[in-house]
């Protein structure tokens, strides 16, 4: 039997987080049709963490970097990278990690 991959959803979370939030779960959503559990640890650890308390930011960045450890890939969503969508990034290299380019549409795209 097949077991389905766990898949770390990477996109933008500060700015506008109303609505980054929203377009993350899109990113699950699309992740979700293709056969994969997707896991989005901004739209999880926000519900209990303030991203605006820089002790919470990076207590949710920890944790998340932690639950990366248990996924098969990483799923990129967007051209342009936060701060702590690179740590994932590097994070997902550094532990042989798979991960796949998407555009904000969910088009795939090639590494840049």
């Amino acid at each position: 039997m097949n077991q389905i991959k766990l898949v770390h959803i990477c996109s933008p979370l500060r700015g506008d987080i109303e609505r980054n939030i929203s377009r993350a779960n899109g990113y699950c959503r699309f992740a979700a049709t293709q056969g994969v559990v997707p896991l989005a640890p901004h739209t999880i650890f926000t519900q209990f963490l303030d991203d605006e308390i820089s002790e919470e930011r990076e207590i949710g960045l920890q944790l998340g970097l932690e639950l990366l450890k248990h996924c098969t890939e990483l799923y990129v969503f967007g051209d342009r990278f936060s701060d702590g969508m690179l740590g994932e990034m590097e994070a997902a290299k550094r532990l042989g990690i798979p991960i796949q380019y998407y555009s904000d549409r969910c088009e795939r795209m090639k590494p840049s």
